[in-house]
């Protein structure tokens, strides 16, 4: 089960599958089969709620009251209402909403390019873990930019990706901050986790035309499968719009 609609799917789809597998593996080293979780920046439910769905406890906490107006519809909508908690906050008020050592899985999806400091956040993250609690982080990758940028025609853009310290092209630049593989690896060692698996998410989806996908018979379908073959080989993870890290408080 994806938690998204098909389209969206090849961009959810990699990472809800070792979200997925990963509470599963935690709830039996438990023989506890309600996990408590928290989605940082979890926004309107595109992850939380199908957390909820199979059982779990979600904590969601996001800075927009817009956006828990909606997480709360959606969660109403799913019939899972008495097991999502929506919190306004963020990263730098989460010790005030989530008491240390709490939780078993902390979902970081897209919060570390928009923060003041990344480390200090992934290390505010871990602080809720349990011992042997995971972490889902999604972030941005630069190298995957860089590629973007130039298959655009936008060299100068391109190189200035490559050469910033943020990852950035400039002032018109959408994301504030963009990570290598080894950026994040070193974030989430700083923090005291132990890096579980690296996929690239994205490695294909951003750069094959959209009419084709939503045309072609069966070419969405054929896509997801190749971004999931994909996803977890090496070889691709430079070129894929996001890196996905799986990593463990040990």
């Amino acid at each position: 089960m994806y938690p998204t609609r098909p389209r969206s799917a090849l961009r959810t789809a990699v990472v809800w599958e070792v979200v997925r597998a990963a509470l599963e593996k935690r709830a039996a080293e438990l023989d506890q089969p309600v996990l408590d979780v928290v989605d940082t920046g979890g926004g309107t439910g595109n992850f939380a709620v199908p957390v909820a769905r199979l059982g779990h406890r979600v904590t969601v906490v996001d800075p927009s009251p817009d956006a828990l107006f909606a997480l709360e519809r959606r969660a109403a909508e799913a019939g899972v209402t008495d097991l999502v908690r929506a919190v306004q906050g963020d990263t730098q008020t989460l010790p005030e909403l989530v008491a240390p050592g709490s939780v078993d899985a902390v979902l970081c999806h897209g919060v570390l390019e928009v923060v003041d400091d990344p480390a200090e956040a992934l290390g505010s993250l871990a602080a809720t873990l349990r011992r042997g609690g995971f972490v889902s982080l999604l972030a941005a990758n630069r190298n995957g930019a860089v590629l973007a940028r130039a298959l655009g025609g936008h060299f100068n853009d391109a190189r200035t990706v490559l050469d910033a310290p943020d990852g950035r092209w400039g002032g018109n630049d959408p994301m504030p901050r963009r990570f290598t593989g080894d950026e994040l690896d070193r974030l989430a060692v700083g923090a005291g986790l132990r890096v579980d698996s690296v996929h690239g998410v994205r490695v294909f989806a951003d750069l094959v035309p959209g009419v084709l996908v939503d045309t072609e018979p069966g070419a969405l379908e054929a896509l997801l499968r190749l971004e999931e073959a994909a996803a977890g080989q090496p070889a691709f993870h430079a070129v894929a719009t996001q890196l996905h890290l799986l990593a463990t408080l040990a």
